[in-house]
């Protein structure tokens, strides 16, 4: 018996599928809500998450019992005419069966209520669809809808598990909704205060709270009116783990979400720039990278400290210096030989030619500014078209993954000297460029990889440049 635990405990254990998630949208009002931008921002709170796949359905009035067979829950962020009587059946069996209904601030008064009372609104106000008030467990007569000015208020969470473990209280920017009827099976977990001196009705009012439908569940947040109202590491949380539990009854998710903050274990990237001109571009590089944390050095000296490689995993060049400093060199050798990562950019191969053990040994390239020891200077273009293909037997490195031929206007560089201990991963065929266009540096030992694409904006928004500059700073991170 001893042994058998002992051989159960040793087995890992598997992390929950994700729950399957697809968010109902399009048809809203653009001037109020417009779902173009709140659903995106949906998907940003989901993803950051960690919990969901998720989907996307903008077209609702089309959706059958097919279309919404295995998912665990919907989330509806629509603010449009009825769907038919099709389309809100099916929606109705599938939370009724045992599955979840997600619903957000502007759907409380809109058609699927029978009620939307806008100014000027093209689809106006009709009949009321009985089951969605039954799911919501909330009603708003038409004379009551409405909230005071938009103004920042304190949000109470009450006790239950998709609260638990969260702030109290938390603080949000948006429309406080007030007078809504709820059902006797609606339980409140969020509230605030709804100041009658900005126009409110003196009491508590509530700002998100659960109900049953059938064997479904079913979670309303209030919240929402756009995506700043939204952007509150607790509010953002109140709402991915409302989507958890009515999906699957449980809550993981932590009770804060902070969107562009990346993982604990993302490598901490260290991007140098100096003596070249760039356009601010470049900076868009790395701010599309979730997975890293990255710090930005403009000198030398800011760059290449004592111990930097304690605190950074990888060190991007983006510089153009023919020297370095002493104490620079000596740390930033250090840095290399304790097994960190290089990933060298465009003009950065002019780097420290002053130094022949950076050249030779660590990135494997050098461009000649001028003429050098009897080699001729090299040379540039700018603008040109270039097409870049894996190297023969590269096909399948991680620095190429996702990649395959690139297609992209850049700088061509010409008559450069190349290690012949470099291991070619792209080349171009191109009278104005040489053969290798990304390579690792002729050192195993030293994790460098030099990428010659980066001149200017069309590249640094490339998708395919991203993704290569992205998994070149994995690959030396030894990710």
């Amino acid at each position: 018996m001893k042994q058998l635990l002992l051989m159960t405990l040793a087995v890992p254990l598997l992390a929950a599928p994700p729950a399957r998630i697809l968010i109902l949208t399009g048809q809203s009002d653009t001037q109020y809500h417009d779902w173009r931008v709140s659903t995106p921002f949906l998907e940003r709170v989901l993803a950051a998450a960690g919990r969901f796949d998720v989907r996307v359905e903008a077209e609702p009035r089309g959706i059958t019992r097919e279309t919404l067979a295995g998912y665990d829950a919907v989330i509806v962020n629509y603010n449009g005419p009825r769907w038919g009587a099709g389309a809100e059946a099916a929606v109705s069996e599938f939370v009724r069966s045992g599955k979840g209904l997600v619903s957000l601030h502007g759907v409380t008064y809109g058609p699927l209520m029978g009620t939307l009372q806008l100014p000027g609104n093209k689809w106006g106000s009709g009949p009321v669809w009985d089951d969605w008030i039954g799911m919501l467990g909330a009603s708003w007569k038409a004379e009551n809808i409405g909230h005071a000015p938009r103004h920042a208020f304190r949000v109470k969470v009450s006790a239950h598990a998709i609260t638990r473990g969260m702030a109290p209280a938390f603080t949000v920017n948006d429309e406080l909704y007030h007078k809504m009827d709820l059902k006797p099976g609606a339980q409140v977990i969020a509230s605030a205060f709804d100041d009658a001196a900005l126009g409110g009705t003196g009491k508590d009012e509530p700002v998100a709270w659960t109900n049953a439908w059938g064997s479904g569940r079913v979670f309303y947040c209030a919240l929402g009116h756009d995506t700043s109202a939204l952007y509150e590491p607790s509010a953002m949380a109140l709402v991915a783990r409302g989507t958890e539990w009515a999906a699957t009854g449980e809550v993981t998710v932590p009770p804060e979400i902070r969107l562009g903050e990346p993982p604990k274990e993302a490598p901490r990237v260290l991007v140098v720039t100096g003596g070249h001109a760039y356009t601010p571009s470049f900076y868009t590089v790395f701010e599309s990278y979730p997975d890293i944390r990255w710090s930005h050095a403009f000198t030398q000296k800011e760059a290449f400290s004592k111990g930097m490689q304690d605190r950074f995993d990888v060190v991007v060049l983006y510089d153009m210096y023919n020297t370095i400093g002493e104490e620079e060199q000596k740390n930033l050798r250090a840095f290399v030989e304790a097994g960190k990562g290089v990933v060298a950019l465009h003009h950065s191969i002019v780097d420290y030619t002053s130094w022949p053990w950076w050249w030779e040994e660590v990135i494997g390239g050098k461009y000649f500014e001028k003429p050098e020891a009897g080699h001729p200077a090299s040379h540039y273009k700018e603008g040109e078209p270039m097409v870049l293909r894996p190297a023969k037997g590269q096909e399948r490195h991680p620095i190429l993954r996702g990649i395959g031929e690139l297609a992209t206007e850049d700088e061509c560089y010409r008559g450069m000297w190349h290690s012949p201990k470099i291991t070619v991963l792209m080349e171009i065929q191109n009278e104005l460029n040489d053969r290798p266009i990304v390579y690792l540096g002729p050192n195993p030992a030293y994790r460098a990889v030099y990428i010659q694409l980066g001149h200017g904006e069309y590249t640094h928004r490339h998708p395919g440049y991203r993704t290569l500059v992205h998994n070149a700073i994995f690959w030396a991170a030894g990710r």
